[in-house]
């Protein structure tokens, strides 16, 4: 054969196998890019759906953080008062008036009333956001580890849950790209965190053959991703029955103990008026009676820890180096709720009437 049919024979194969290699790649290119579209979308409508619940979650946390924060602060109230009535019946009586009330609770409702103010004079001084939804994550577990360690709960709460609740917030919020937010890092235990930030965007290498194998990897990225959100936001949702069930039990005694409180209060303006309250006397040991027995229920409940500390081999809470209680975490990494312990206390309240 003519060498210049040869030649033209061998170009024509060229041209063939390079138009085939050509289309191939185009092939693959299109196919990454329906990859990594059809990824996007799927890791977006999880991650909104996500971003809910933490939210949710978290304004949850924000409130009963706030709510036993103020019960905290009005226990101090209440007892500086009843002391105040107190002092002021015994001057104008010859008995010496005492309650009869166990000293242990008594001491159990002055540890939260102080470590409420320890707590807020500790965060308001950082100005730290997000501060009530690490009380209402850290605050019955640091009261136990107190308990277990006699470390007074002032002093935890002074030092190691201002430490607990940086710890918490340090990370930034989910939007700016932060896990930190006491909804996340302590309900999830930061196993969300990982495949979220794994995530960076959605660039791809130019050729097509790279550009196929980085879609496919990014697929498995984003698979991972979006599993790990759904038992995150499950988590979060549970952990939000919980703690909307502790606020709403809460709200119900505290409304109670504000009603003894008011009156005691009314008392208080009373002496302030020179009024001899001497006449009001079994009324008014019969209001801080009353108002000592709710209080320690609120007590029970706000010190019931959300979730399970661990405990070593004697039973005592254990504290990392930064003094922070270590909380027990499932198979999954997340946090482990204080299910058992929960119930018990709300069952054991509920019973409790005006």
């Amino acid at each position: 054969m003519p060498l210049p049919f040869i030649l033209a024979g061998a170009a024509v194969a060229a041209a063939s196998y390079g138009a085939k290699k050509g289309y191939d790649g185009y092939q693959d290119k299109s196919e990454a890019s329906d990859i990594i579209e059809s990824a996007k979308r799927k890791y977006d409508e999880e991650r909104t759906i996500f971003d809910e619940q933490n939210d949710q979650t978290n304004k949850s946390l924000t409130s009963l953080g706030e709510f036993q924060l103020q019960v905290g602060n009005d226990f101090k109230e209440f007892r500086t008062i009843a002391e105040k009535l107190l002092v002021k019946l015994n001057q104008s009586n010859s008995k010496d008036l005492e309650i009869d009330f166990p000293q242990h609770k008594l001491d159990e409702i002055d540890g939260l009333a102080l470590s409420t103010t320890a707590y807020m004079s500790k965060v308001a001084g950082a100005g730290a956001a997000g501060a009530a939804a690490a009380y209402a994550v850290y605050g019955g577990v640091m009261a136990m580890a107190a308990a277990s360690t006699g470390t007074p709960i002032a002093a935890l709460s002074g030092a190691a849950a201002y430490n607990a609740t940086m710890a918490a917030i340090g990370g930034g919020s989910l939007a700016a790209g932060g896990f930190g937010m006491a909804g996340g890092a302590m309900v999830l235990g930061g196993v969300v965190a990982a495949p979220i930030m794994a995530i960076a965007g959605w660039a791809f290498a130019s050729h097509a053959e790279e550009a196929l194998s980085d879609a496919r990897k990014t697929r498995a990225e984003v698979n991972d991703a979006v599993g790990k959100m759904v038992q995150g936001r499950k988590q979060l949702a549970k952990t939000k029955l919980y703690v909307d069930r502790i606020y709403a039990e809460i709200d119900r005694l505290y409304s109670i103990f504000r009603e003894y409180f008011d009156s005691l209060k009314a008392f208080e303006q009373l002496i302030s008026n020179k009024t001899d309250i001497s006449k009001f006397e079994d009324e008014v040991i019969l209001l801080i009676k009353n108002g000592y027995q709710i209080a320690a229920i609120l007590t029970d409940i706000i010190t019931t820890p959300l979730f399970k500390p661990k405990k070593d081999a004697q039973g005592n809470v254990v504290l990392n180096d930064e003094n922070i209680v270590e909380i027990e975490t499932d198979s999954d990494g997340m946090q482990v709720i204080n299910e058992s312990g929960i119930k018990a206390t709300l069952a054991k309240s509920s019973n409790t009437q005006k």
